[in-house]
């Protein structure tokens, strides 16, 4: 529950995001920038896992009917992850760290990434990327790969030992940007692997024969 009590958990998780951003490694500051995906720079959210499975398709030379179903499994799990998430956050309707970082601890502090201008729980990164993680995991298993995304310093690409630890990735991210608490980012996780569970189970492909 929300608390201006320093003792409070509520309290520790705000200090955390601030004392996670005063002290950012260099590989901290770069993975907050490969998943900043800003619209209109770097792609949304969604348009960031698209272009991920986009390398899938190409380094794993897939066939055309295991690249359409993977685009149909991962696009049906971020417009899920999206609907849920955001419904979500005009129902909690929570403020972002800075704002209560800046009102209760340090009137003079300052997020690496700017935050959106919407609330902030939960973290609609973590619950499309735990979603689009688990429909990838559950198509190909664990699977090693890299994936190549622009950053507002340039060009970069990153390697991942599975779908799940990019989808890890991308959710911590928005604790690295100052964006989100930890409480957003990993129940937002489970929240997409849920939705990602549901999609899999319910949504069933058939093969098509040659020539059909």
């Amino acid at each position: 529950p929300f608390s201006t009590d320093p003792n409070s958990t509520f309290y520790a998780q705000a200090m955390e995001v601030k004392t996670v951003g005063d002290n950012l490694t260099p590989e901290q500051r770069e993975i907050a920038e490969f998943w900043i995906d800003t619209p209109g720079q770097s792609g949304t959210p969604a348009g960031h896992w698209i272009t991920v499975i986009r390398d899938i398709a190409s380094n794993m030379n897939l066939p055309l009917s295991t690249i359409a179903e993977m685009y149909v499994g991962v696009g049906v799990a971020l417009a899920d992850s999206f609907i849920s998430s955001w419904s979500l956050k005009y129902q909690y309707n929570l403020l972002r760290p800075v704002t209560y970082i800046n009102e209760y601890i340090d009137a003079r502090w300052v997020t690496y990434l700017a935050s959106p201008g919407f609330p902030e729980y939960p973290s609609g990164h973590s619950v499309t990327s735990g979603a689009a993680g688990r429909v990838l995991t559950r198509m190909f298993g664990p699977q090693a790969f890299t994936t190549t995304n622009i950053t507002p310093s340039g060009m970069v690409t990153r390697s991942f030992t599975s779908f799940e630890h990019a989808a890890s990735e991308a959710a911590i991210s928005r604790l690295y940007g100052g964006i989100h608490y930890r409480s957003a980012i990993e129940n937002g996780v489970r929240q997409g692997e849920c939705i990602g569970d549901h999609i899999m189970n319910t949504i069933f492909f058939r093969s098509v024969p040659q020539g059909e």
